[in-house]
C-alpha cells in the first residue's frame, strides 16, 4: 500500500515520475471490435474507438438511423403524480453500451432497456419502479448501466448492474432483462447496509438522503457503484459515501472503504475533533475508471458535510475531494491525492479518471489524468501515485467571516499542464466589448468580493459587500461528461464552461431540524451581479474545448463551442466585429480514429442544436449535421452490420435515444 504525500513544499519535486517499462499506445484502452462495452468505452474512460468509415469527407451525410424514445413516456405519470408529485423524466443522460448487436441504457426513472442496435426496436424493459420508493437525493436522473459476462469457459453467464434512487444495486440477466434471483436478495443488494445515518426516504413523497445516478463499474468480477448523497442537508450528520465491492456472481459485498476514515483509520486524524463520527457525503457521485491490469480502481471524491461550510468539521477532512487509487479485488489503499483540503467551493470532482499511456522528455508512464471543477488537469502515474509533474502547495487566503471556519493555508497548484478554464475574478476578466459595456460591467461586480481561485466565501461585511464571485462556478470547468483521450496521440480532450456563481448563505431555524452553522439558500437569491439587459458579465469565450498534449504537458489548441450567435446578436453587441465567443454548451465527448465528436445547442438550420465534427488536430470544425433536439448525454459510436452509428440521447417533450449513420 502507498499513500500520497498531502503536502508538499513550494518549489520542491513532489515525488518524480517512475520510469515505467515501454508502453504501445493503445494497448490496453479504447473501445474493441466495434462495439462499446463501458460507459467511457472501455474502464479507462477514454471515450475512444478506432471505427474510422464516418470521417471528415462523409461526417456532414450522417442521417437519423432510428429514435427510440424514453420508456419513462409510457408510464402512467398522472396516476403515479397522485403519490409522486415531483416526479419527471427529462434528465435522459444516459449514454449507452453495446454489446453483440444490442444497446443497454436507463432512464430517467431508473427503468433499463435493451435495443437493437441496428433498428431501435425495443428487445426488452425492466422497470424496478424505483419511483414509488421515495424521491431521489437531488434529480431523477440515470447516467448509465455496467455489463458483465461470466469468464468461466462453462458458465454463459450475462448480467446488466445498474443503481436506483432507492440505493440498490440490481442484477439483470442481459438477455431477458429478468432479475438475477441468486444475485443478492432476488436480485438485489442494498447498498445502505452496513452505512451510518443512511436512511430510506418513507413513502413515495419523501426524499432518500441516498442513491445512485451514475453507472457501476466492474472489473475482476467485482462491482463498483457510485453514490449520490443529498447536497442540501441542514444537519451536519450525514451518511458517508462509503464504496462497496459486491461480488458479481453473488452479491456478497467483498470491501468496503470508508471514504470518511473512522477511530484508527488512515485520516481520521485530518477530521479533528474527531468530527468524522458525525460528517458524511464525501462520496463518489460521478463515474469511476479502472486499470484491468493493476486491478487498481480509481475514485473520484467529493465534498464532505456540508458543501459550503466547514465549521463543524475542521481539517483537511480525507480522503474529501481526493482521486484514490484502491485494489479492486480487496479494496485496500494504494495510493491518494487530496486536491482540495479542507474544501468549502464545491470542488469535487465531477468525472470519471481518463487512463491514458503517455512519454514525457523520453520516459514512459501509464498515467491517469483527473480533470476538475477548477479548471486544472492533475496527471499522475497511475501504479504509484506520483505526479507526472510537480503539484505545488501555494498560500492562498483564510479570511472566512463565518463563525468557526479554519480554512487551509494552502491549496495544491499543478505546474503542469496549464488550467483550461478561468479561474477567479479580477476587474480585467470584465467583458470589454465597448467601454460603456465595461462600465457596466464594473458597476455590477462593485458590491462584490473579487479574488483568485480559492478566495474564501463570505456571509457579509461590515461596508456591504454581497458575497464572493466564484469562478469557476460550483458546477465546475469541467462537469460531468468528463475528458476524452486519444491513446495514439497523448492528446486529452476537454469541454468546459466559463461561468461564477455567488453563495448565499443562512443559519437553518430549529424548526426546519437543523444544527448546521451556516448552510446555503440557494445560488441564485436574488445576489448575483447582474448585467443590464442580460448582457454577459466576464470575458468569452463562455465555453470551449480544450486539447492538452499529455506528453509535453502543454495545451495543443483551444477551440470556443460556437460562435455564440445568441450573445452576438444582442441589440448592443450585434454590429460590433466579436471573435467566436462560445456559449453552445458543455456536452460530452466521442473519439474516432479521425474525429473528436461532440453536441452543440446551437449553429445548425436556423441555429438549431447539431452534432460537430472537429479535425483532432487543430480543433476546426470539419462537419456539422443537424439534431432534433438538444443533447443530454455524452455520445457514443459502435459498428454493426458493417455500419458505423454515433448514438446519444437527446432532450424535447418526450427525450429520446437517436442512432446515426451513413446513408
Amino acid at each position: 500500500m502507498r499513500s500520497v504525500a498531502i503536502r508538499v513544499v513550494v518549489g520542491i519535486l513532489c515525488g518524480g515520475v517512475i520510469l515505467a517499462a515501454p508502453v504501445t499506445a493503445g494497448a490496453q484502452y479504447g473501445a474493441t471490435n466495434g462495439e462499446w462495452r463501458s460507459y467511457g468505452g472501455d474502464l479507462g474512460s477514454t471515450k475512444y474507438s478506432p471505427l474510422d468509415q464516418i470521417n471528415a469527407t462523409n461526417f456532414a451525410d450522417l442521417r437519423v438511423a432510428w429514435r427510440w424514445q424514453t420508456a419513462d413516456a409510457s408510464l402512467d405519470l398522472d396516476t403515479i403524480r397522485e403519490t409522486v408529485p415531483r416526479i419527471q423524466f427529462r434528465m435522459f443522460q444516459a449514454t449507452p453500451l453495446m454489446v453483440d448487436g444490442v444497446l443497454y441504457l436507463s432512464t430517467a426513472l431508473h427503468q433499463v432497456a435493451a435495443v437493437d442496435a441496428a433498428t431501435g426496436a425495443t428487445l426488452w424493459i425492466h422497470d424496478p419502479e424505483a419511483y414509488l420508493g421515495g424521491r431521489p437525493t437531488h434529480f431523477y436522473n440515470s447516467r448509465g448501466v455496467a455489463y458483465w459476462s461470466d469468464d468461466r469457459p462453462e458458465i454463459t453467464d450475462t448480467r446488466i448492474f445498474f443503481g436506483t434512487n432507492e440505493g440498490y444495486l440490481i442484477a439483470l440477466d442481459a438477455s431477458t432483462g429478468d432479475p438475477v434471483l441468486d444475485f443478492g436478495d432476488n436480485g438485489r443488494v442494498d447498498l445502505m447496509e452496513g452505512l451510518p445515518r443512511a436512511v430510506r426516504g418513507v413513502g413515495a413523497n419523501r426524499r432518500n438522503r441516498f442513491g445512485v445516478a451514475s453507472p457501476p463499474i466492474v472489473a475482476h468480477n467485482v462491482v463498483v457503484t457510485p453514490n449520490v448523497i443529498s447536497d442540501g442537508t441542514t444537519t451536519k450528520e450525514a451518511p458517508p459515501g462509503w464504496l462497496k465491492g459486491v461480488d458479481a456472481r453473488t452479491g456478497d459485498t467483498k470491501w468496503m472503504f470508508r471514504t470518511v476514515p473512522q477511530a484508527d483509520d488512515f485520516g481520521a486524524e485530518t477530521w479533528l475533533n474527531e468530527s468524522w463520527r458525525y460528517s458524511g457525503n464525501t462520496n463518489v457521485w460521478s463515474m469511476l475508471s479502472v486499470d484491468d491490469e493493476l486491478g487498481y480502481i480509481y475514485l473520484p471524491i467529493g465534498t464532505p458535510t456540508g458543501d459550503y461550510y466547514g465549521g463543524h468539521r475542521p481539517g483537511d477532512n480525507l480522503f474529501a475531494e481526493s482521486l484514490v487509487a484502491l485494489d479492486i479485488k480487496t479494496g485496500q489503499r494504494m495510493w491518494h491525492f487530496q486536491a482540495v483540503h479542507h474544501g468549502v467551493w464545491d470542488y469535487d470532482f465531477p468525472a470519471a479518471p481518463t487512463l491514458i499511456d503517455i512519454n514525457t522528455n523520453g520516459r514512459a508512464t501509464k498515467a491517469v489524468a483527473q480533470v476538475s471543477k477548477q479548471g486544472f488537469t492533475y496527471v499522475f502515474d497511475r501504479a504509484t501515485g506520483d505526479p507526472v509533474w510537480p503539484i505545488e502547495e501555494r498560500p492562498v487566503a483564510t479570511d472566512s467571516d463565518m463563525d468557526g471556519e479554519a480554512l487551509s493555508p494552502t491549496q495544491p497548484f499543478p505546474t503542469k499542464p496549464p488550467p483550461f478554464e478561468y479561474q477567479g475574478v479580477t476587474v480585467d476578466d470584465l467583458v470589454d466589448f465597448t467601454p460603456e459595456i465595461r462600465a457596466m460591467a464594473v458597476e455590477a461586480v462593485k458590491n462584490f468580493r473579487l479574488g483568485p481561485l480559492f478566495t474564501p466565501p463570505m456571509l457579509s461585511y461590515d461596508d456591504g459587500l454581497q458575497g464572493t464571485i466564484q469562478r469557476p462556478h460550483v458546477g465546475g470547468g469541467a462537469g460531468w461528461a468528463g475528458a476524452a483521450a486519444d491513446p495514439e496521440t497523448g492528446l486529452l480532450y476537454v469541454p468546459s464552461v466559463n461561468r461564477f456563481s455567488v453563495i448565499k448563505y443562512y443559519t437553518p431555524a430549529p424548526a426546519e431540524g437543523g444544527n448546521l452553522r451556516y448552510t446555503m439558500r440557494g445560488l441564485a437569491a436574488g445576489i448575483q451581479p447582474r448585467m443590464p439587459q442580460e448582457l454577459p458579465l466576464l470575458k468569452p469565450p463562455y465555453t470551449r474545448t480544450t486539447a492538452i498534449n499529455l506528453n509535453e504537458g502543454d495545451h495543443a489548441w483551444m477551440q470556443p463551442n460556437g460562435d455564440g450567435d445568441r450573445i452576438r446578436n444582442h441589440p448592443l453587441l450585434r454590429d460590433l466585429d466579436l471573435p467566436p465567443l462560445g456559449g453552445d454548451g458543455r456536452t460530452g465527448l466521442v473519439l474516432t480514429k479521425t474525429l473528436l465528436i461532440s453536441a452543440l445547442s446551437a449553429g445548425g438550420t436556423d441555429d438549431g442544436p447539431r452534432l460537430i465534427a472537429r479535425d483532432k488536430a487543430s480543433g476546426q470544425i470539419i462537419g456539422s449535421v443537424d439534431l432534433p433536439a438538444r443533447a443530454i448525454g455524452t455520445p457514443m459510436t459502435y459498428m454493426h452490420d458493417g455500419a458505423q452509428y454515433v448514438a446519444l440521447t437527446i432532450g424535447g417533450e418526450v427525450p429520446e435515444l437517436v442512432a446515426l449513420r451513413l446513408p
